[in-house]
């Protein structure tokens, strides 16, 4: 008997895609005989009478077909990965060129603080010389 039931349950590829595609828009539509509310494949699976396998392993496009009205898509969420990743990139190569921007900086400010630096044993060491003369400004100038 159990024969005469997978026997009257089968149908032609085309037919049963035609099922499926009927009960994802009846879900889709708050039609569905089961009473499905959300779609899922879960559920397209129930009101078209078949398992969630047969779905995922013959009928690829009808699953995408669901996750795109779940807004899931797969192509979907590439794209969008793709994008966020193109965007990070971006950012990425902004921070690298304003590393080296700014270890530039900090080279010719290390340049300028050692010529700096210089300048004041100069002229520190022209202060404590005895050929320099301290001009006090509370006296004044002759």
């Amino acid at each position: 008997m159990k024969s005469k039931d997978k026997a009257a349950n089968y149908k032609p590829a085309e037919n049963r895609e035609k099922d499926l595609k009927l009960a994802l828009y009846r879900i889709q539509k708050g039609r569905a005989h089961t009473g499905e509310t959300k779609v899922t494949i879960a559920a397209v699976a129930r009101e078209a009478d078949v398992s969630t396998a047969l779905i995922h392993n013959y009928y690829p496009g009808i699953a995408e077909a669901i996750r795109e009205a779940q807004g899931r898509s797969s192509r979907a969420m590439r794209d969008v990965k793709h994008q966020d990743l193109i965007t990070e990139r971006k950012k990425s190569a902004a921070y690298r060129q304003e590393l080296t921007e700014l270890r530039a900086k900090v080279a010719n400010l290390a340049s300028v603080n050692e010529v700096l630096l210089d300048e004041i044993r100069v002229l520190k060491a022209k202060l404590n010389s005895r050929n320099v003369i301290d001009f006090d400004s509370s006296k004044p100038q002759q």
